[in-house]
C-alpha cells in the first residue's frame, strides 16, 4: 500500500490524474448527491438504497449498472485503510462540492486519524476552478500547494452535510453568508443550493427561470443545442446533459417547440411573473438533499426561504 489515497470527482479527471503518475491509489467518487434524496450516513445500506431508488426512477439506472459503476468503486474505497494522507480533487461547482462534503463526512467517521487535504485555489477567481482545464504542470503545482484540513475543517464540512440532509434548509441560510477559507467554494455552493427552491413570484427556481430566459432570448435550433448552451452558461451547477434534459422535461408545457426552441404563451407568462407555475409543477417526491423541494419558497426580495 502507498502512503497516499486520491479521491476524484469523476472518471474524466481520474484518467487525467493517472497520467501525472503521482504516488498513490486513485478512487473515483461516482455519485451526484446534488440531485435526489440524501441521508446523513454516507455509505450505509439505507443510503445506497435511497440513492439507487432515485437513480433508477429518474435516470433508468439498472441495479447491475449501479453495482458495477458505483458500489464496486465504493467498496474499493472501503478497502483503502492504511494511507496516511487522503487528497480530495473536486471542482468548485455545486455538483462537485456536494459530493465533496459527503466524502469528508464519510472520512470523518471511517478514516479517523488520516490527514485529509484539498486541491484547490485558495482564493476564488473570476474563472471557474475546473480541474480538467489545467495543464499537467498546473495540476502538479496545485497538488504541491494543497490545503491541509484540520479536524475543525472536517467537522465544519460534516456539519454542512448534516444540514444539507436535514428536512429543513433554513439553518443553511446562515452558512451561505459565512466564509470558510479552507473551503473557498462552499459558501457560494450553499447560496446556489438555496436558489434551487421555487421562488414566490412564479413557482420556478433560479435555474428553471434561467432556462426559460435563455430559451426565449437566444435563437436556438434544437433541444441538443439548447442543452449545450445551458451547460456552458450555467457552469456553476456543474450539471451535464442528462440533468438538463430532465429539467427541461419537467417544464415541457412552458415550451411551444424545441425545433427551434420557443416558449409557449404560458411559458412567457411564467417567465414574466404574470402566472405562477407552482400548482402545476409541485410534487411531494422531489427532494433537494433531505428536504422536500416544494415545502419551501425562496423570497427573492428578501433573499430568504419561507416554509409552507
Amino acid at each position: 500500500m502507498t502512503a497516499t489515497l486520491h479521491i476524484t470527482n469523476g472518471d474524466g479527471f481520474t484518467s487525467h490524474l493517472k497520467e501525472l503518475k503521482l504516488e498513490g491509489e486513485i478512487i473515483t467518487w461516482r455519485e451526484m448527491l446534488c440531485e435526489g434524496r440524501t441521508i446523513t450516513e454516507v455509505g450505509s445500506e439505507s443510503f445506497w438504497k435511497t440513492r439507487f431508488e432515485f437513480l433508477n426512477k429518474n435516470y433508468k439506472v439498472t441495479k447491475t449498472n449501479f453495482i458495477e459503476a458505483t458500489l464496486k468503486e465504493y467498496r474499493r474505497l472501503c478497502n483503502q485503510k492504511t494511507q496516511e494522507e487522503i487528497v480530495l480533487w473536486f471542482d468548485e461547482d455545486l455538483f462537485c462540492q456536494i459530493n465533496m462534503i459527503a466524502v469528508v463526512s464519510w472520512l470523518k467517521k471511517h478514516r479517523r486519524g488520516a490527514q485529509v487535504s484539498l486541491v484547490c485555489k485558495k482564493q476564488k477567481k473570476d474563472k471557474p476552478f475546473i480541474l480538467t482545464n489545467h495543464t499537467d504542470e498546473q495540476l502538479i503545482k496545485l497538488f504541491d500547494s494543497r490545503i491541509q484540513l484540520t479536524q475543525d475543517d472536517i467537522e465544519y464540512a460534516d456539519y454542512i452535510w448534516q444540514l444539507y440532509c436535514s428536512d429543513t434548509p433554513l439553518r443553511l441560510e446562515t452558512f451561505s453568508k459565512f466564509n470558510s477559507s479552507q473551503f473557498p467554494y462552499l459558501t457560494d455552493t450553499i447560496a446556489l443550493h438555496l436558489h434551487r427552491f421555487p421562488t414566490v413570484k412564479n413557482g420556478l427556481n433560479h435555474l428553471e427561470n434561467e432556462i426559460l430566459a435563455i430559451g426565449n432570448s437566444k435563437k436556438i435550433a434544437s433541444k441538443e443545442k439548447f442543452v449545450e448552451t445551458l451547460i456552458k452558461n450555467e457552469s456553476d451547477y456543474g450539471f451535464g446533459d442528462l440533468q438538463y434534459y430532465r429539467l427541461i422535461d419537467s417544464i415541457k408545457p412552458l415550451f411551444k417547440s424545441f425545433s427551434p426552441v420557443k416558449l409557449s404563451p404560458m411559458g412567457k407568462d411564467v417567465m414574466n411573473k404574470i402566472q405562477n407555475y407552482y400548482p402545476f409543477i409541485k410534487r411531494d417526491d422531489i427532494y433537494l438533499g433531505g428536504t422536500k423541494k416544494y415545502s419551501f419558497l425562496y423570497h427573492e426580495d428578501t433573499a430568504r426561504l419561507l416554509k409552507l
